[in-house]
């Protein structure tokens, strides 16, 4: 039996080829809603099945969406890798997903991957863009949007959550509930890829202490992004002699850890010690008690983000600022804080 082809559609159609190729592609052009109907119910009765690596050969571009992140085991990355997941599909696109866990070298290795794979774009959640990746991007002169954080190293556009912000938030709602001063569990400066341990987060409580006037001197404590390391850190500093009344934490799976070493050294939260976290995943209000946090609209910036890397002029015209999309940042007030 002969291969359909898309002449056969377009003959059974009554069309054009050209219209029925802006069909399955989903434009560029537009296509009337009854020429529309035809065309798919030619496809339907040859079960034509388009030929997508001929498609990716004449266009240069696969119908997959490249998205490098740190972890995805980590329940931020995890949800924000769903998101965009979902996103890209409403677009007919795939993701395919590549982990660095924080070292440079994979994240080159995956960008030249998908790169080679011609990829429509690409999606980077990269807290601090190394030179040789960002040689990568300009040499494939690829279509790139930067996701969560804004690296300084390249000049594309940016969907981002007002981090400073939300962490001032935080940090003003803890000290609302009379607390004497608030503690921050920032990063730390070793881990590769995330740089400056003063992150916008501790940025934000920087801020908040300063207008409240109060030292923030001895009161930032570091601890990789994980519930792991934050629980071994927090073991270490609730056990001391100058516990911290109240702990904000860059995100809520060091929260989570922090929840865990006060419940083991039997302090009550949030009645000897008050937490608040950062991202609002779906298990902070599972904890007990449940977590104070921040929430971004992950679900939004995955949309954006697939939009921008997906349709053209991505390479906006203007300053900086205008390369920057900015989500609110908005508080979620649980038991963890004091709230009831």
């Amino acid at each position: 039996m002969a291969k359909v082809t898309r002449d056969d559609v377009a003959r059974l159609a009554g069309t054009s080829t050209a219209v029925v190729s802006y069909v399955i592609n989903n434009g560029p052009r537009p296509v009337a809603p009854a020429t529309r109907e035809r065309v798919l119910a030619a496809i339907k009765e040859l079960s034509y099945r388009p030929d997508r690596v001929a498609q990716a050969m004449a266009s240069r571009r696969t119908d997959l969406i490249g998205m490098i992140v740190p972890d995805a085991r980590q329940p931020f990355f995890g949800e924000m890798t769903h998101a965009v997941e979902q996103a890209a599909a409403e677009r007919g696109k795939m993701v395919l997903v590549g982990n660095t866990d924080y070292v440079a070298e994979r994240e080159v290795h995956y960008l030249r991957a998908f790169l080679g794979m011609r990829v429509s774009g690409l999606i980077l959640v990269s807290h601090a863009l190394n030179d040789n990746a960002a040689a990568e991007i300009e040499a494939w002169d690829a279509r790139v949007v930067l996701l969560h954080e804004r690296p300084e190293a390249i000049d594309d556009v940016a969907v981002v959550t007002d981090d400073i912000g939300g962490a001032k938030l935080a940090v003003e709602h803890l000290l609302s509930h009379g607390y004497a001063y608030v503690a921050c569990m920032g990063g730390i400066a070793e881990t590769p890829l995330i740089g400056d341990p003063v992150s916008d987060h501790v940025e934000g409580w920087r801020q908040a202490m300063d207008e409240a006037g109060i030292s923030t001197e001895g009161r930032l404590f570091q601890a990789l992004y994980n519930r792991y390391d934050a629980y071994q850190v927090a073991l270490e500093l609730l056990s001391g002699p100058t516990r911290p009344p109240a702990i904000f934490c860059s995100t809520d799976d060091q929260a989570i850890g922090v929840l865990r070493a006060a419940r083991e050294l039997r302090i009550e939260v949030p009645s000897e010690l008050a937490v608040a976290g950062f991202d609002d995943v779906k298990e902070a209000a599972l904890t007990d008690p449940p977590l104070t946090t921040i929430a971004t609209d992950r679900t939004g910036m995955a949309r954006a983000a697939v939009d921008l890397v997906l349709d053209d002029g991505i390479r906006v015209a203007g300053s900086r600022r205008e390369r920057v999309k900015l989500f609110p940042s908005t508080l979620v007030a649980r038991r963890s804080c004091g709230c009831e």
